[in-house]
């Protein structure tokens, strides 16, 4: 979990704004990553005690054009959500909805379609090998759907949830569909996405040569993922150095 203060940005008094500026930064750089797809995928983050209350990017805007200010704010216990005039897409609403009602540890979620992960998704079988170090990150720390079952309403969330119920598992390849990463905070979660699609890449170009691939001990993609996940504070210094860049470059993002 990142420590890193990130700055105060001023022009506007709306709860959870600093929450709000890091959920948009994460879509922007999503963006500029080509990570995205069209006006499709959203990603998440819990905002009360409970993890039931939500930040969520609205309907079927992209992501290079999401303001903080726009956020859509959701409660995962009303039975209404789908009924307001800014209604949120119906498959992010069944999949994130379902996620902030039975997951209070994944507090921020964040579900795309990005090219390498979704490949992976798409092999017969999905696991990802510790083939270097980013691919030992994730060593035992991924679950698999692999019962892909159609549009990502809530009996397909419902399958997801249980899968991503152990909080050892902070990503699941979702079968022939995408990858949903969870996290704590907005940086823990966009720099696991980020490295898993850096992962993934990896093992499918090393796929490519048709080589035999070298693949690392257990033991030793064990005590890497450790490492890893000791290190001080990478998330936050990445997510902050992103923002320093959207505040020279794209400074709307957090207004």
């Amino acid at each position: 979990m990142s420590t890193t203060p990130f700055p105060q940005r001023s022009g506007s008094n709306m709860p959870f704004w600093k929450e709000r500026c890091e959920l948009a930064a994460s879509f922007r750089w999503t963006a500029r990553l080509n990570m995205h797809e069209g006006v499709a995928n959203h990603f998440s983050l819990a905002v009360n005690d409970e993890g039931t209350q939500f930040l969520m990017n609205a309907n079927q805007v992209h992501f290079s054009r999401i303001r903080a200010s726009e956020l859509l704010f959701l409660d995962a216990n009303d039975p209404e959500a789908m009924n307001r005039p800014d209604a949120p897409d119906p498959t992010a609403w069944g999949l994130h909805g379902t996620i902030h009602r039975r997951l209070p540890h994944a507090r921020c979620a964040m579900h795309a379609h990005s090219i390498h992960a979704t490949v992976l998704a798409s092999l017969a079988d999905s696991t990802l090998p510790p083939i270097d170090q980013n691919c030992a990150i994730f060593f035992n720390r991924v679950a698999v759907d692999e019962n892909y079952g159609g549009l990502a309403f809530e009996e397909e969330a419902e399958r997801c949830c249980e899968l991503l119920a152990d909080p050892s598992k902070k990503v699941l390849v979702m079968g022939n569909h995408g990858v949903m990463v969870v996290g704590e905070t907005v940086a823990e979660t966009f720099n696991r996405l980020y490295y898993f699609e850096r992962a993934a890449e990896t093992y499918i170009k090393a796929l490519w040569t048709g080589q035999k691939l070298r693949v690392l001990s257990d033991e030793v993609a064990e005590k890497t993922a450790r490492e890893i996940e000791a290190y001080p504070d990478q998330d936050g210094r990445h997510l902050s150095e992103l923002m320093a860049i959207l505040d020279e470059e794209e400074p709307e993002y957090a207004s």
